[in-house]
């Protein structure tokens, strides 16, 4: 079969081993297709390209985080930018700790290690020592990349790390996700003259991957399709996987607080009816764009995360809503600012690029504002000073 490699503006071409390595995927994918009587729908390519074992772009080895594509890496995350995002979370990390009576983090998609490195070791400085350190990961590649970080940089902790590739049965203590819900799978759905589709995956006349649309009825269609705006024509998603995450981890806390980390927005802004190309985007040598089909595990799918499911999620599995803001407001009440001014000024080899990075995850044109952070707990009754202005839960 063919595959949608063409020349993009700006994108690299994959060398000769990746071209293979997409092929098997797209190969594997293909005949997916065809068992399911030519039609997938896109959660389920998305659900294949990604994590399919030892093909799917989570599952293979290949780099993923990086700060250019010099390095083969495809984005950079927030705590791949700095250390003092790490040490500004592991203040509520301590203020649930000394509430909860708990010492124990677990961490869901744990990226190089560099995250759970400085949180260790700030929780120490803090005098909230981490007795144990769960990372729920799935990449063997991404578990040697973690545990070399931990042990270069972190030592005195490794022996209370732990690698499982589950969902623990329950946790008292934190669990954190950065930027873990984006990267669940998504339903597509199409309006087209004020009637709903669902968007899925074909293969056209010359074998290669395609979008295919399926009529919807009132028993198919997702009921928050009835509440998006207007009649025009329109794309969007909606997040079950994510949903039913959510749902899953918090039915296993038993006595702490979830935080997750993404970008995305709640129902009220994710569906506006001027957002008409949805959300979903690609990554690939640091470059965006929007289609899902050019590089099969060689590239990530994400789409941003509609925060009102999350919440729901959340209280189906009888958790409650702690906290809801942007990034910046969060980071900012955790202290990241006076952790900033702790390094030395006069230094500016060393201060100004940890400047530019907190004016990265700060600012409003980059991570600040697009980025969100919710917390949900169970068996806590108390309130987190990173929330303590700018709480946005009334918007979910």
């Amino acid at each position: 079969m063919k595959t949608n490699i063409i020349q993009r503006d700006s994108l690299p071409i994959p060398n000769d081993a990746a071209i293979a390595h997409l092929y098997a995927l797209a190969q594997h994918i293909t005949q997916k297709i065809a068992s399911a009587g030519g039609w997938l729908p896109f959660d389920r390519y998305m659900e294949l390209a990604l994590y399919t074992p030892g093909l799917g772009y989570y599952s293979s080895g290949t780099v993923k985080f990086g700060r250019s594509p010099d390095d083969g890496s495809d984005f950079i995350t927030a705590p791949e930018l700095t250390l003092l995002f790490a040490q500004a979370f592991a203040k509520p990390v301590a203020e649930i700790f000394y509430a909860t009576g708990t010492r124990h983090v677990v961490e869901f998609g744990a990226g190089t290690g560099r995250f759970a490195s400085g949180l260790l070791r700030t929780l120490d400085e803090l005098g909230a020592r981490c007795s144990s350190y769960t990372i729920v990961e799935l990449s063997g590649e991404l578990r040697k990349q973690q545990r070399a970080c931990i042990e270069e940089t972190a030592q005195q902790f490794a022996p209370c790390v732990q690698w499982i590739d589950t969902i623990p049965g329950r946790v008292d203590g934190v669990i954190i996700g950065n930027e873990v819900l984006d990267a669940m799978p998504v339903r597509l759905f199409a309006r087209q003259n004020n009637l709903w589709y669902e968007r899925g995956v074909a293969m056209t006349d010359t074998d290669r991957f395609a979008f295919s649309d399926r009529p919807l009825t009132a028993i198919t269609s997702p009921a928050i399709l009835a509440h998006v705006p207007g009649v025009h024509d329109y794309v969007t998603e909606t997040h079950e996987a994510a949903a039913a995450f959510v749902h899953t981890v918090c039915s296993v806390l038993g006595c702490g607080v979830v935080l997750f980390i993404d970008y995305g927005f709640p129902a009220a802004e994710y569906y506006h009816p001027q957002r008409t190309e949805g959300t979903l985007m690609c990554h690939y040598r640091h470059h965006a764009h929007d289609d899902p089909f050019l590089y099969p595990g060689l590239q990530d799918i994400t789409a941003h995360v509609q925060f009102s499911a999350i919440e729901q999620a959340a209280r189906s599995a009888g958790a409650h809503l702690l906290g809801y803001t942007s990034q910046a407001h969060f980071l900012i009440n955790a202290g990241i600012t006076d952790l900033l001014m702790k390094l030395d000024p006069t230094n500016s080899a060393c201060f100004l690029p940890e400047a530019n990075m907190v004016q990265k995850l700060l600012s409003e044109a980059e991570m600040g504002e697009l980025f969100k952070v919710i917390a949900l707990c169970r068996g806590f009754d108390g309130r987190l000073g990173a929330f303590k202005s700018g709480d946005r839960s009334h918007t979910l």
